[in-house]
């Protein structure tokens, strides 16, 4: 079917706009980047339920124990609590189940191999919507030695302390 604008014809598939566009965070885990060294970061979309998903528009989400695994070439994604929706009936979906992660066979088979390789594991950063579509930041990483944690903290608050006293040397009090 086409629509006459202006002179123009237009197909309606060219009318369509997205219902919602940009990005809108659910969640995030902040305590993964103190805890692992981030090596690579992928994007992925997730399988989920009607109840999981209006729980999520609604904010409510942790990512706090959540990992992914790779199973007979297929990516899930586990522990992440998304809680029961308050509207929900006995319709409503449980709370840590396994979900399904969306992603390319090359990304899934060179994820695998990089898990089974030496101590990296698949570990999600953000949950969020991206033009009303479920996605899912996950970092392939190596855990830190509690060392290595210190050490981080460290060098942060010597950067924060160089810029304050950057930032104050220029004025006279």
């Amino acid at each position: 079917m086409a629509v006459l604008i202006n002179k123009t014809v237009i197909s309606v598939q060219e009318l369509k706009v997205p219902r919602e566009s940009g990005q809108k965070v659910v969640a995030t885990n902040r305590k993964a980047r103190h805890d692992y060294h981030i090596e690579d970061v992928f994007e992925a979309g997730i399988v989920l339920t009607g109840t999981e998903v209006k729980s999520l528009r609604a904010g409510r989400a942790s990512l706090v124990d959540g990992f992914a695994s790779v199973e007979n070439g297929e990516a899930w994604l586990e522990n992440v609590h998304i809680p029961e929706y308050l509207q929900g009936t006995w319709n409503n979906h449980s709370t840590r189940r396994k979900r399904k992660l969306l992603m390319h066979r090359s990304e899934i088979y060179k994820l695998s191999g990089k898990i089974k390789e030496s101590g990296f594991t698949l570990i999600p950063l953000s949950l969020y919507f991206k033009d009303g579509k479920a996605k899912v930041e996950l970092a392939l990483a190596k855990g830190k030695r509690e060392y290595d944690k210190r050490q981080t903290l460290k060098e942060q608050q010597d950067r924060r302390e160089a810029d304050r006293a950057m930032s104050t040397k220029g004025k006279d009090w």
